[in-house]
């Protein structure tokens, strides 16, 4: 089985990656050099993937979308983690674990942008439901600018049941919504193993998702509408456990 994945930045992080088989490179005729294209090109024979040319109208064609950005791979499937490798590569890593669990997330750009602030806050890997859900697609793969294809996204029948076994590994479960009973997120201690739970674009998390959670933090609206986009509360929350961590670990240093 295999896709098209479009965009320069998509088709670099791939081959960058070394996560799928590339089996091939489409670069459109006459694109203007670049140094991301010449990387391509580079990494391309560097992994034994056949470079090809081809028109804008073949590109269109071949991604199913205009927005190439002059280079396309045919590559093999997605390779989705288990939520055990979730879990042995934070312990691996070392540090406390960090896993986001996205419920029914189902807009391929936000997905994306999740993605992509998985990988730049170090977070150990992404949690989706099977069902009603956005999963990694080549529209999500250029969303999150390649980010997908360094992150670790597990896709589990049950979202419930995969947090409640995250507990019994140890991890807490921290719920972002807007309710009486949430903290606001500064106030919460975010510096042990996490799991960072986001609720969906409409409706925020389903009522058996929000049980789970061991406690629930909110961001505070100082304006008309009631609520974030999706991805950037998730950019607000991750970087408060990021800050809350470093916190920790500067304040543990003996002077």
């Amino acid at each position: 089985m295999s896709e098209f994945i479009y965009g320069r930045q998509a088709v670099l992080e791939t081959l960058r990656a070394r996560r799928r088989q590339v089996r091939r490179v489409v670069l459109r005729d006459g694109a203007k050099p670049s140094p991301e294209l010449g990387e391509i090109r580079a990494l391309a024979r560097r992994t034994g993937a056949r470079l090809e040319n081809a028109t804008w109208e073949q590109l269109r064609a071949l991604c199913g979308s205009p927005h190439s950005q002059s280079a396309a791979a045919e590559v093999s499937a997605y390779p989705y983690a288990s939520l055990d490798e979730l879990v042995a590569a934070a312990a691996r890593e070392g540090g406390e674990a960090l896993i986001l669990l996205l419920d029914h997330v189902q807009d391929p750009q936000n997905l994306g942008a999740l993605l992509r602030l998985a990988d730049v806050t170090g977070t150990h890997g992404v949690v989706l439901p099977e069902h009603r859900s956005a999963h990694v697609t080549p529209a999500v793969v250029r969303a999150s600018a390649g980010a997908a294809e360094h992150v670790r996204v597990a896709v589990v029948k049950n979202l419930v049941r995969a947090m409640e076994k995250l507990k019994k590994q140890g991890l807490w479960l921290a719920g972002v919504e807007a309710s009486e009973r949430a903290a606001l997120y500064m106030q919460a201690d975010l510096t042990g193993p996490l799991g960072l739970v986001l609720g969906s674009e409409g409706g925020g998390m389903s009522r058996l998702v929000g049980r789970t959670c061991d406690f629930w933090v909110k961001l505070p609206m100082f304006g008309r509408v009631s609520s974030l986009n999706v991805a950037a509360a998730g950019a607000v929350a991750l970087y408060e456990v990021r800050r809350q961590r470093a916190a920790k670990a500067n304040a543990e240093v003996p002077s």
